[in-house]
């Protein structure tokens, strides 16, 4: 939890101190240059993994396939209904206009939304067996990347904007996994 909200923290910073943080424009250059046709459909397809039109019946879901997350259904729902709220106020509170439009991108809610959703999966599959247990995991923090890569690739992120998503996302997750564990 501490270094998710210390990431989150030192993006805040620099988007906030700096005039460009460093690396932003290079990193989103080289990955729009990965942009082929194939490419920007298969991450088109990826990015609706951090959309409420996905995680809302995905967190119904992890009701039905984790016994832990039914137990505490009200930690992962509130974790769940909590991480657009954070990302609307703070996009708000800094202001931070996306590459090509006006709109505020920082953070990133795609990125936020995936992260705290895949977070909690991540820590929610270690009840599995070990096999399944590392699967999920891997899956997890993969559908994480791709869809901040995503949100970079379709123009709509700066890579700033996505890694402060994941960062704030995953600060969320632990949270709701400790506030899981005090009560378990």
């Amino acid at each position: 939890m501490l270094a998710g909200a210390a990431g989150f923290l030192v993006l805040t910073l620099a988007v906030m101190v700096l005039p460009s943080v460093p690396g932003d424009p290079a990193v989103r250059d080289w990955l729009l240059g990965l942009a082929t046709p194939p490419v920007v459909a298969t991450l088109r397809a990826i990015n609706h993994a951090g959309s409420w039109r996905v995680l809302l019946p995905a967190s119904l879901l992890l009701f039905v396939v984790f016994p832990r997350a039914r137990r505490r259904w009200w930690i992962w729902g509130g974790m769940m209904v909590a991480a657009p709220i954070c990302e609307g106020l703070l996009k708000i509170l800094i202001g931070r206009a996306r590459p090509e439009e006006a709109s505020m991108g920082f953070p990133s809610g795609h990125a936020t939304a995936a992260a705290a959703f895949f977070g909690a999966v991540f820590y929610l599959a270690a009840t599995l067996p070990p096999l399944p247990r590392a699967l999920v995991r891997i899956g997890a923090a993969l559908t994480i990347v791709l869809v901040a890569v995503a949100r970079v690739v379709l123009r709509a992120h700066w890579p700033a904007d996505t890694l402060a998503g994941i960062a704030l996302g995953l600060t969320l997750a632990s949270i709701a996994a400790m506030l899981a564990e005090r009560r378990d």
